[in-house]
């Protein structure tokens, strides 16, 4: 059992059905969950154990831990290529560099990646691997391995590519699988390492790439295969104008519509993105369930266009965050992104289009409704994971603001003086406590150089 722990004068972010924000707090950690969320002068019977650890909250923020819902770890080895691309000629230029990955390389990106999340706040992340050259490995198996070792709650999906140039899709056909061989592994994957228990530290979704690069067929099987296992379903979807267009040519229907006739829409599936929908799209979304992982900061980098976050909170879509690949998001920092959707939903609709606390909900909350997780994280609240991050608000960048939450989402990024993941600690004062983080760079900088030197 871990130790109990209390943090004490806090400003709480709560995020618990009633959005309590508590100015002096105490949060009670029992055994990895949250036992308590006492009020000042409220009865604390834990006050007076002999074996209790104490964090001083003062001059912090305490939030729910962050949660990223899309995201491509091994592309934090390929951060700054093909910077001026539409996402087209990004993927063109990307994928012949992709297929040298193996899984060392995708062990060591994920490292990276996965220590840069837990330093902007992220304590639960998905990932969408699809990328799988012949040859590489176990590139799934490296990357569960690095984030146990960092600490992260982990929610990979299983990600699956069957639609090669020469029969018409984007990728070269050697990362590319037959339908049989990735619904195999799907199954396989699914068999390993999924664990459905609560507050399970793994948990496996299904996620073919997306419809240009994937058949309707292994798209119809994988979402069969995943509700038999009870696993949730994760793809690409209405991204570009070019998305809308290749569909509408080869399908004879907008995105949404082609994912529906293959039984993608349901309360356990999400869609990465969701840019171009129009009005009856979303309320297809809102009476289905879907949820959309909104990536603000990926979407402006190519130029794909801004989402309708304020349309799709108001139908009751579930909406959550996510950084996606480093690859087309070179900063590929969590909180940054609840600051990019305010940004960008109030450039197109209004002062009053997304407010600062539904911002911090979209990063924790929503996140957790995308993965099925809203019972174990996302808020502060008794029987829940103590997956939390103390933000330090008592700094240059933020002193004088009143609002700890307008300084959190509007100011810069502020140091974390601790995160925990299942009461564990993660970071303390800034740095990683599970990894050397000068020796993780200096492992991506080799695994950068010697991906690209097989180009050449």
């Amino acid at each position: 059992m871990r130790p109990m722990m209390l943090i004490e004068n806090v400003f709480a972010a709560t995020i618990d059905h009633d959005r309590r924000e508590i100015g002096d707090a105490t949060v009670v950690v029992e055994d990895g969950r949250i036992a308590a969320v006492l009020t000042a002068g409220e009865p604390n019977p834990w006050q007076a154990s002999p074996d209790v650890e104490r964090v001083d909250g003062r001059g912090c923020l305490l939030t729910p831990g962050l949660v990223n819902t899309h995201h491509h770890l091994y592309q934090w080895i390929t951060r700054g290529l093909a910077a001026d691309h539409t996402l087209f000629q990004w993927l063109t230029a990307l994928y012949p560099v992709w297929e040298g990955i193996d899984a060392d390389s995708t062990y060591v990106a994920a490292q990276g990646a996965l220590s840069w999340l837990a330093l902007s706040g992220c304590t639960t992340t998905t990932d969408h691997h699809y990328v799988f050259p012949s040859g590489a490995g176990d590139l799934l198996e490296a990357e569960i391995e690095a984030a146990q070792q960092i600490g992260l709650r982990f929610d990979p999906t299983r990600g699956s590519m069957d639609l090669g140039r020469s029969s018409g899709g984007l990728p070269p056909d050697r990362v590319v699988e037959s339908i049989d061989a990735a619904l195999e592994a799907s199954a396989a994957a699914i068999a390993r390492w999924h664990d459905p228990t609560p507050g399970s530290m793994v948990r496996i979704g299904l996620a073919p790439c997306s419809p240009f690069s994937v058949t309707g067929e292994l798209l119809r099987q994988s979402a069969l295969l995943g509700r038999a296992h009870g696993v949730r379903l994760h793809t690409h979807l209405a991204e570009t104008a070019d998305e809308t267009a290749f569909c509408a040519e080869r399908f004879g229907c907008t995105p949404l519509e082609y994912m529906e006739e293959l039984g993608w829409l349901g309360p356990d599936v999400w869609f990465a993105h969701g840019v171009h929908l129009d009005d009856a799209a979303i309320d297809r979304l809102a009476a289905t369930g879907t949820g959309i992982a909104h990536c603000p900061t990926s979407n402006g980098r190519l130029g794909a266009g801004i989402a309708r976050t304020r349309e799709l909170l108001a139908a009751g879509v579930p909406v959550g965050l996510g950084v996606d690949g480093a690859a087309s998001n070179e900063s590929g920092r969590l909180l940054d992104e609840a600051h990019q959707a305010l940004l960008l939903a109030r450039a197109v609709g209004g002062p009053t289009a997304l407010s600062t606390r539904t911002a911090l909900e979209l990063a924790t909350l929503g996140g957790a409704r995308l993965l099925g997780r809203a019972d174990e994280i996302g808020s502060i609240e008794a029987g829940k994971c103590a997956d939390l991050v103390l933000w330090d608000l008592s700094t240059l960048g933020h002193n004088g603001i009143d609002d700890p939450v307008a300084a959190l989402v509007l100011g810069a990024v502020p140091p974390i003086r601790y995160s925990w993941v299942g009461g564990r600690p993660i970071v303390r004062n800034g740095e990683m406590l599970t990894v050397d983080t000068d020796r993780v760079a200096a492992a991506v900088e080799a695994a950068h150089h010697g991906l690209m030197s097989r180009l050449r």
